[in-house]
């Protein structure tokens, strides 16, 4: 596998006794791909998730990300170069695994406004704008989304079927989400968006 894709490939294994199924929590600035029948789970406050598979073969994926805090809104910006990077690790996993482009379908999720502490950047609205955008420019269809609003979401994909579930946190008992978000706008703010700098750098 390249450097790149398992560098920030989820590695959080587990088994989900509800669904009874092996499962992968993707945090954020990481992605999972996969050919089995599992699932894929994530907790998305401003950051966001697409969701995609090939409907003819089954193989799916999803990745995690936010685009760096910055005033630019042009997709061509440093600041989307995140995203873009984030979307493209994906598809190109997807497409390693023997997914067809001409068959990928999407669903994405998250941006919503959670990040108190960041109220002037709207970074839920310029994530949810970028990835329908970046699917829009790829001619990946998105069949299904849930984008903005205020709350956290968390999310549940088995890519065998294109099957989403999707669970609003109205109420959240700790502030892990806001912190694990925090800590990884401040990674993409420092961090170069040149040269062969890892743009999501793993926490140690």
């Amino acid at each position: 596998m390249d450097a790149g894709l398992a560098d920030h490939l989820a590695g959080n294994l587990y088994f989900d006794p509800i669904f009874g199924a092996e499962a992968v929590k993707v945090l954020p600035g990481e992605y999972f791909v996969t050919e089995k029948d599992m699932l894929l789970v994530t907790v998305l406050g401003s950051c966001v998730s697409a969701c995609i598979r090939d409907r003819e073969n089954g193989i799916g994926g999803m990745n995690h990300f936010m685009l760096a805090d910055s005033v630019e809104q042009s997709p061509c910006s440093a600041s989307a170069r995140y995203g873009t990077y984030a979307m493209e690790i994906l598809i190109n996993h997807l497409l390693k695994l023997g997914a067809r482009r001409g068959s990928m379908v999407a669903k994405v999720f998250g941006g919503g406004r959670v990040m108190a502490s960041l109220p002037s950047s709207n970074v839920g609205e310029r994530n949810s704008s970028f990835v329908l955008d970046y699917l829009r420019l790829e001619g990946i269809p998105v069949s299904a989304q849930d984008l903005l609003d205020l709350y956290p979401r968390k999310v549940y994909f088995f890519p065998a079927t294109g099957r989403v579930l999707v669970k609003t946190l109205t109420r959240l008992h700790n502030d892990t989400l806001q912190r694990r978000e925090a800590e990884y706008a401040a990674r993409l703010n420092a961090a170069p968006v040149s040269g062969t700098i890892e743009l999501f750098e793993r926490d140690s």
